[in-house]
């Protein structure tokens, strides 16, 4: 089975240099689990909120505004789409992401054809 975990994190946070290096070595870490355990189908790193574009039709007109549109703590950073057994093991697999240390992963089936 699918499943989407969707890293969020604070993107306002102000990180040293060696954090920033260090936190992406444990991405990089933990991505070469997931290809080694064969469960990553696909992983994509967002823009910050700032680049977005929400687009909505009301009342027959298209609305078209420039981001970021919620007021949260959190915002997605980016997204990784696994292979699981179950959600036990994408639970097992959220928990080892280090998203999980100092933000959210929030795990998702994905709807598979």
């Amino acid at each position: 089975m699918r499943y989407a975990l969707f890293v969020c994190a604070d993107e306002s946070e102000e990180l040293s240099e060696e954090v920033v290096q260090e936190r992406l070595k444990a991405f990089m870490r933990f991505q070469e689990e997931m290809e080694g355990r064969g469960a990553l189908v696909t992983l994509q790193r967002l823009q910050p909120t700032s680049t977005s574009t929400k687009v909505r039709k009301r009342d027959g007109g298209l609305v078209v505004a420039d981001g970021p549109f919620a007021e949260t703590r959190e915002q997605i950073a980016g997204f990784y789409i696994l292979e699981c057994q179950d959600l036990g093991e994408a639970l097992e697999f959220a928990a080892r992401n280090p998203a999980s240390e100092f933000g959210t992963v929030e795990v998702r089936p994905v709807w598979v054809d």
